[in-house]
């Protein structure tokens, strides 16, 4: 059983407050990377069209023996420039996830960008909607939407995106953003929520509150994402560090660490602004 809490969302699913990446992790390595974290107790994965790991990752899920409906599963359309998005299109797009996954429905659906320039995430979201109805997804919602992007979509379309998930790290704490989700309802979703292993886990704050609660950097930082109701989704293929990042439940941040980890926030993105993002 897994020991990972749950949040509910806005139309009363349950989600893992935790869950799998599996960004960068190619095809061929995905079954086994996916296994192991199952293994360990996880059971939210997180994919994506665009990561060419849907059926490596599909693989695992069958293989591991464990009900579906234990199971929450994301994927996300790639709403790539080279295609004029349609219902029709979107459609397609999603079957070919379904049949990549080897399921008949995911537990979340995001559009992956907005690509705002193209003026057609509207388009896209109404067909979302139109699949959540259909029960294929559980829930619908967008990943990488800026504060007017989501207003633009609670003002002319009729289901609140259930998740935006957003780059939420340390050094870029998304508050603005994360507060305009709580009031509307929205979960907010961490993607690189390590930093990428970069300077977030060698920053010495880190450091100092690993050393004082006997935890890894990488623990710290997603306790303090747990913390403040975040879902995050960390991603490793390395078994060892599956097993560590799972490894949150068992000790608390005090006060006076959410502040000193508050205190990071510089602003740096490690990804894309998506603002003006449409890389193909």
């Amino acid at each position: 059983m897994s020991k990972v809490p749950t949040i509910t969302l806005n139309n009363g699913v349950a989600m893992p407050q935790l869950g799998f990446g599996v960004w960068q992790v190619p095809d061929a390595e995905a079954a086994a990377a996916v296994g192991t974290a199952l293994e360990a107790g996880y059971r939210s994965i997180d994919t994506a069209a665009v990561y060419e790991n849907e059926t490596g990752t599909g693989k695992a899920i069958a293989d591991s023996g464990i009900a579906r409906e234990e199971l929450f599963v994301t994927t996300k359309l790639w709403n790539s420039a080279k295609e004029t998005w349609t219902r029709e299109s979107v459609l397609r797009e999603f079957d070919a996830s379904l049949a990549r996954l080897g399921l008949d429905y995911v537990d979340l659906y995001l559009i992956h960008w907005p690509r705002a320039m193209r003026d057609d995430y509207l388009t896209i979201y109404r067909t979302f909607e139109e699949i959540a109805r259909s029960g294929r997804a559980k829930a619908v919602g967008v990943s990488n939407f800026h504060q007017h992007h989501l207003e633009r979509l609670l003002a002319e379309t009729s289901v609140v995106p259930a998740v935006n998930q957003i780059e939420l790290h340390p050094h870029l704490a998304q508050s603005g953003l994360r507060a305009f989700h709580a009031r509307h309802g929205i979960a907010t979703e961490a993607w690189s929520p390590l930093g990428q292993g970069k300077a977030v886990l060698e920053d010495a704050t880190v450091a100092r509150l690993a050393g004082k609660h006997g935890r890894t950097p990488a623990q710290i930082v997603l306790r303090w994402h747990i913390q403040l109701g975040n879902v995050v989704i960390p991603k490793s293929v390395t078994p060892s560090r599956i097993r560590e990042n799972i490894d949150v439940f068992g000790f608390e941040l005090d006060a006076d660490d959410m502040t000193a980890l508050a205190a990071l926030d510089n602003g740096t993105r490690l990804g894309p602004d998506p603002e003006d993002f449409d890389w193909n």
